[in-house]
């Protein structure tokens, strides 16, 4: 199952449909979706190290997108929307903790934990639930997304064949450590002591 995934998204990097495939899941991850872009940005970028940098920017504007259409949610529709993503996810007493740190600290909130496997959507969320200014919200997440997204295509670009030789051997146990990254991320949050920074 593993390899026919990892067949089918180096086979995706030759799509014209590749880019905006990409950019849909960052965008949605930063918002309601639970897996990250990673998940086909890593394949993609071994089949064309060249474009990893392109695929890297496409996340970061997706992502940002995503994050401010998640900070709405958030600022505008919590009753609605957001109280019950964060109740699907299971965090209902972590966001009301995490909210009560935004006037000290949310900068560095987002800055952090927007690096992290911890999920991002939680992030965008409360900052539009705290009424975090957006402008700001907006700038620190392209920082952050942009170093995540960038730094990896870095690695990409620099050591694409040696590491998609080892993908094309070992690509379930890749697919397991993101999978666990995702697990952890979330464990992480749901373990955040009471005060939520």
């Amino acid at each position: 199952m593993f390899k026919r995934l990892y067949e089918w998204t180096l086979t995706l990097a030759e799509s014209p449909r590749a880019i905006w495939a990409l950019g849909a899941i960052a965008f949605a991850e930063s918002s309601f979706f639970p897996l990250p872009p990673d998940l086909i940005l890593v394949p993609m970028s071994l089949a064309k190290p060249r474009r990893a940098w392109l695929y890297a920017a496409v996340c970061t504007i997706a992502s940002v997108v995503g994050g401010v259409l998640g900070y709405m949610i958030g600022s505008v529709l919590y009753d609605s929307v957001g109280k019950p993503l964060i109740h699907l996810y299971g965090y209902d007493e972590k966001a009301q903790a995490l909210r009560s740190c935004y006037d000290s600290y949310g900068w560095l909130i987002i800055l952090v934990k927007g690096l992290t496997p911890i999920p991002y959507k939680l992030v965008t969320i409360i900052s539009g639930f705290a009424g975090y200014n957006i402008a700001l919200f907006v700038a620190l997440s392209l920082l952050t997304r942009g170093a995540r997204f960038f730094i990896l295509a870095g690695i990409l670009n620099r050591f694409g064949e040696p590491i998609r030789a080892a993908l094309d051997r070992h690509f379930a146990t890749f697919m397991a450590l993101i999978l666990a990254l995702i697990v952890f991320g979330f464990w992480v949050v749901s373990k955040m002591g009471g005060s939520g920074c």
